[in-house]
């Protein structure tokens, strides 16, 4: 499946969240999934792209023609996709995922969790959506939305339209548990034209 990846693209982090994206993106190509990227050669969105095909993985980059006019885009893409604006960006990486992946990440990556996560709670898709977040960063975060139900801002349901894991392992296995491919395999299509 396509599994989109949101993560940093800050030059200012702990070593520790690169590697923890170059092991997502390295455990993605090996279980067979597409990675659907920022399109970005810096930081976390870097390290991810180029650890999915070191592993022989199939990447898809989605960038603003923005940051492609400062050289920043991963023109390494299988397919990279330019976009107008980051309003497009984000949905066509949207539209190009069955399954999406939030990695520790500044206020970016928040804006595309926001979005993904409001959408899944208004029912509008209901593919699944995972936190990997190892050190906690995104607890402070959990506490808030809790805080926001408590006193009625949120639904019932908010929580159960997402995912909180601390392992690549246990984030990929949700994922996988969950989604529901949108294009068929190539095992499918043989049997189909068989």
């Amino acid at each position: 499946m396509n599994i989109c990846v949101f993560c940093a693209s800050s030059m200012n982090i702990d070593r520790k969240y690169l590697d923890l994206a170059a092991n997502v993106g390295a455990e993605l190509a090996k279980r067979g999934h597409t990675l659907v990227s920022g399109g970005a050669t810096v930081s976390c969105m870097g390290a991810v792209t180029s650890a999915a095909r070191a592993a022989g993985g199939r990447t898809i980059g989605v960038i603003p023609q923005v940051l492609v006019d400062i050289e920043i885009a991963d023109e390494e893409s299988d397919e990279l996709v330019v976009t107008q604006d980051m309003r497009e960006r984000k949905g066509v990486m949207d539209a190009r995922s069955d399954a999406f992946l939030v990695l520790p990440g500044g206020i970016g990556t928040l804006e595309e969790l926001f979005e993904i996560w409001t959408a899944r709670v208004l029912g509008i898709h209901d593919r699944p959506l995972v936190i990997l977040d190892p050190w906690g960063l995104y607890e402070p975060l959990k506490t808030l939305v809790g805080t926001m139900y408590d006193q009625g801002f949120t639904r019932a349901d908010v929580f159960d339209a997402i995912s909180w894991t601390t392992t690549v392992d246990e984030a990929l296995a949700h994922l996988e548990a969950r989604a529901q491919p949108v294009r068929p395999s190539v095992a499918e299509l043989g049997e189909a034209a068989g």
